[in-house]
């Protein structure tokens, strides 16, 4: 067996559009289970579809967004209203090991999609249900909603500037990866018992399981985070960004005396008192930063990464995705896939782990 495709014979079928329910059947699909994915034959298939970059073809029957969460199934374009294809459920979920739902409970109930419904047909069946904001309450809730209940967008931004939101549908990965890790877990569990199971997590609980530090600042020390552009509220330099001679941005991670004494010597900065420890340089970030823009201003990029990474430390370039895709690292990283449309899909893997 390839260690790198646990799951193959295994069966999943994909009640869920969008991004969190899809990006668990390709996590699947990678690591080599079959994947039907459902798509509702009223409405021209996953929302996702649509959602078009003015510079794609609008003829196509897909969009960059549906393909990067998408690759790898076979999709089917279903009217659950209808008995036949609703029989075809049912003749599905016999068989498969895993069902992955995003719809609305009540929804779900009603087309007898639900958990209650289809484990009296498989008894085995593990089935992942994903909401937005818990079993009971049945709002609706798109990633920049949970974005700003859960407080990433007040944190999110400049001082000066208004919330923002991240760039990326954080949240729905979260909730993603969460559902993953239950998914496996019950299939595990059924190894050893022989058991189906009802894994349910939701965007919110997702979002708010990784606050983190910034949950803890406020639980432990009553600090409510605040809007700090790149920077890390407990630690300096961390998240700074500096120019560098050739007008290249960078970032600066320094997380210990150590590493921050490796960067004073690298930049021949003579020791200050006030830098002496995590908690001053904190309290005496901004002349800092100034002293130390000062001296990466001298700098190329392409002679001061290496020279840091060489004394250990932790700094990177800020590159846009064209200059992220020239990395070697990021090129294995491409999945690529001729639909049935006959369009070329090209997108990430959303497995970043080997077995060996």
């Amino acid at each position: 067996m390839d260690k790198n495709k646990p799951l193959i014979g295994y069966k999943v079928l994909e009640l869920a559009n969008i991004l969190a329910g899809p990006s668990i059947g390709m996590f699947l699909s990678e690591l080599g289970a079959e994947v039907i994915k459902v798509e509702n034959k009223l409405t021209e298939g996953d929302i996702t579809r649509q959602w078009k970059l003015p510079s794609e073809p609008p003829e196509s029957s897909v969009s960059a967004y549906f393909c990067c969460a998408n690759w790898g199934k076979s999709s089917f374009f279903l009217d659950l209203n209808d008995p036949n294809d609703y029989l075809q459920i049912q003749n599905w979920a016999k068989e498969v090991d895993i069902v992955i739902s995003n719809f609305k409970l009540q929804a779900a109930t009603r087309l007898k999609i639900d958990y209650d419904s289809l484990k009296l047909l498989n008894p085995r069946l593990i089935f992942a249900q994903l909401t937005a904001f818990g079993e009971e309450d049945q709002r609706l809730g798109f990633d920049v909603v949970l974005q700003a209940e859960t407080g990433y967008m007040h944190m999110t931004g400049f001082p000066e500037g208004p919330p923002a939101k991240l760039p990326v549908a954080l949240i729905d990965l979260l909730a993603a990866h969460q559902l993953k890790e239950g998914i496996l877990c019950a299939l595990l569990q059924r190894e050893r018992t022989g058991e189906g199971a009802y894994v349910h997590t939701s965007l919110f609980e997702a979002g708010v399981s990784t606050l983190a530090n910034q949950a803890t600042n406020w639980l432990m020390a009553g600090h409510i985070p605040q809007r700090k552009g790149t920077q890390h509220p407990n630690i300096a330099p961390y998240g700074d960004v500096f120019r560098t001679k050739d007008h290249a941005a960078i970032v600066l991670a320094v997380g210990t005396d150590k590493q921050f004494q490796q960067l004073l010597e690298i930049l021949e900065i003579p020791p200050d008192p006030r830098f002496s420890t995590n908690t001053l340089r904190v309290s005496h970030r901004d002349v800092l930063i100034e002293s130390l823009q000062q001296r990466l201003s001298n700098w190329e990029a392409e002679d001061l990464l290496p020279c840091l990474h060489l004394n250990g430390v932790p700094a990177g370039k800020i590159r846009n995705m064209k200059e992220v895709f020239e990395l070697p690292k990021a090129q294995s990283m491409i999945l690529e896939e001729e639909r049935a449309e006959g369009i070329q899909s090209r997108c990430v893997r959303t497995v970043a782990f080997e077995l060996r």
